[in-house]
């Protein structure tokens, strides 16, 4: 696993439970929300620890910032989601709440991540 050093990576970590935790609500959504707007919630949550790993494997710091800005704007689009998804009621506060603070922490994570590499 030393070969793969983004697995170490707090923000991965995180990344990776985040799409758990959409995973669980996305498994009790009606078939006609999974088929449209439950899909691209999971393109766009699956994208993030993605695309951290991505980023890891480039051999600078500014291709690697690239990729934590993709991984940032699919956070957000991750977060757009869920918020229609709440607005529509597919989702409780409280599950919409619990995702959004994992979500929020992740961004702030990654913005860290940027601010580093410079």
């Amino acid at each position: 696993m030393d070969n793969f050093r983004f697995t170490k990576w707090k923000v991965y970590i995180d990344s990776k439970d985040l799409v758990k935790e959409v995973l669980k609500n996305y498994n009790t959504f009606p078939f006609v929300i999974k088929r449209s707007l439950g899909e691209q919630l999971l393109r766009s949550v699956i994208s993030i620890p993605l695309n951290i790993a991505e980023g890891s494997g480039k051999n600078s710091d500014k291709e690697l910032n690239r990729f934590i800005n993709i991984s940032i704007g699919s956070a957000y689009e991750t977060f757009a989601n869920l918020d229609i998804l709440r607005d529509n009621e597919f989702i409780n506060e409280k599950e919409f709440l619990e995702i959004y603070n994992k979500i929020d922490n992740i961004v702030k994570q990654l913005g860290g991540f940027k601010k580093k590499l410079g």
